[in-house]
């Protein structure tokens, strides 16, 4: 599903990446584990297009995306939801949820049907959907931010620390989504 292939990164002369290479397959989970600083959160935003790779391959799916802007890596529904929790603060939780399904150009009934998968999974959600999402806690920012991800229908999901501010109980479910 996910190629990375000798991938190296700059930021202007200071090389983050050195010869990166992995794959991931459907049905699999992959946690790419290292310290503070190692690479990872720049080898997710180079995976999404965020960061372009000097030398080396990225393909989803079979098709190379290594040079494809970011709008149009999540229009194949390969989705990076960020550390930090980061939500549209002065927009509700609802609008928050519409962002996410922006690119997908849904229905209103099947926006809400998507919207309503995300309630299920995330009840407190559902409970805050008027509340501007900046109010919200750090851990029902979290689960605002995954479940934003979620609403793309992604086939590919890459989370970067998805379970910071999260309780015990909501990073397991987490983990099982």
């Amino acid at each position: 599903m996910l190629k990375v292939n000798n991938v190296d990164v700059f930021y202007g002369k200071v090389q983050a990446l050195f010869q990166v290479s992995f794959e991931a397959n459907s049905d699999e989970i992959v946690s790419i584990i290292g310290a503070n600083g190692a690479g990872k959160t720049t080898l997710m935003k180079t995976i999404v297009g965020v960061n372009t790779p000097a030398c080396g391959t990225i393909e989803f799916e079979g098709k190379l995306i290594s040079k494809m802007p970011t709008h149009k890596i999540i229009r194949e529904r390969l989705v990076y939801v960020p550390e930090g929790r980061e939500v549209f603060s002065a927009l509700s939780v609802e609008e928050n949820l519409e962002m996410g399904a922006y690119s997908l150009t849904l229905r209103k009934q099947e926006l809400k049907e998507e919207m309503e998968k995300v309630y299920e999974l995330f009840p407190r959600l559902k409970e805050r959907c008027k509340q501007a999402a900046g109010s919200l806690s750090g851990g029902e920012q979290q689960m605002l931010a995954i479940a934003r991800g979620l609403m793309t229908k992604p086939k590919l999901l890459l989370l970067d620390e998805h379970t910071a501010a999260l309780d015990p109980a909501t990073a397991e479910k987490v983990l099982e989504i």
